[in-house]
C-alpha cells in the first residue's frame, strides 16, 4: 500500500526573519516512515523544515507551511491505484499571521499585536477525499495534548473520520518534543484505547505501521 506520513513542524511568518512555530523535530514522523519502508510499502514523506535525513527506500517532499503541507498531502493522496494511508504525525501550526510583511518589521513600527486566521485542517479536508474514495484511502491521526490526552483524542477520531489515532501527554517525562522516547495510547472511533508503555520512537512506529497493515487486510 501507499504510505503517506507528514512529520515536523510547520513555520508561519511573520517577516522575513520570524514566524511562528513549535518544538516538534519530526522524529515520530520519520520512524514511522522509516519502518513503514522497511515493511515494504510505498511511502511518501512529507517533511516540515527539521535536521533529519532522509530514510532508507523513502520518498521525500520539503514543505515550510501549513498551506504547502496540505497541499502537498493532497497532491499525493491524489494518485491513483494503491490503497493509501496518511499518517498526520506533523505538528501543524492551527494559525498563521493574516499578513506577512514584505520586509523584517522594526520595532518601532510594532503595535504589540498580531492578527491570526486559521490554517487549513488538513485531516478535515482528507476526510472529504475519504468519503469519495471508496474504502481506498484511510487516516490516522496523532494527538499531542497536555492533560487527558484519550478523551480529546476520540472527540477528534470521530470529527475527523480517522481509523485510530495516536495520543500522547507531552508533559509526561519521556514523551514530549525533542527527545527518543515515546508514551502513546491507540485511540479508537469507538471508544477504544489499548495503552502503550514508555518505549523508543523506532518502537512506537512498528507498532503503528503493524496497525496499518490490519486496515488493509
Amino acid at each position: 500500500m501507499r504510505v503517506v506520513v507528514t512529520a515536523g513542524p510547520t513555520r508561519e511568518f511573520i517577516d522575513p526573519v520570524r514566524f511562528l512555530s513549535n518544538p516538534s523535530t519530526g522524529r515520530m514522523g520519520f520512524a514511522v516512515a522509516a519502518e513503514a519502508a522497511r515493511c515494504g510499502h510505498d511511502v511518501v514523506l512529507i517533511a516540515g523544515p527539521v535536521a533529519l535525513p532522509t530514510p532508507k527506500g523513502v520518498s521525500r517532499v520539503d514543505v515550510v507551511s501549513a498551506r504547502e503541507m496540505c497541499d502537498a498531502v493532497l497532491s499525493v493522496v491524489g494518485l491513483p491505484d494503491n490503497p493509501t494511508v496518511v499518517v498526520s504525525a506533523a505538528a501543524v501550526a492551527d494559525w498563521r499571521p493574516a499578513t506577512c510583511a514584505r520586509k523584517k518589521l522594526k520595532k518601532r513600527h510594532m503595535d504589540g499585536v498580531l492578527n491570526l486566521v486559521r490554517n487549513p485542517d488538513i485531516l478535515k479536508r482528507l476526510a472529504g477525499v475519504e468519503r469519495r474514495a471508496g474504502g481506498n484511502l484511510r487516516l490516522v491521526g496523532f494527538a499531542a495534548e497536555t492533560g487527558d490526552a484519550v478523551c480529546e483524542a476520540v472527540r477528534k477520531c470521530r470529527e475527523k473520520r480517522l481509523s485510530f489515532i495516536v495520543a500522547n501527554d507531552v508533559t509526561e517525562p519521556g514523551a514530549g518534543f525533542g527527545v527518543e522516547t515515546n508514551k502513546v495510547a491507540f485511540v479508537y472511533p469507538d471508544g477504544q484505547v489499548e495503552q502503550l508503555p514508555l518505549m523508543s520512537k523506532r518502537s512506537v512506529a512498528r507498532r503503528i505501521v503493524r496497525q496499518l497493515q490490519h486496515l488493509y487486510p
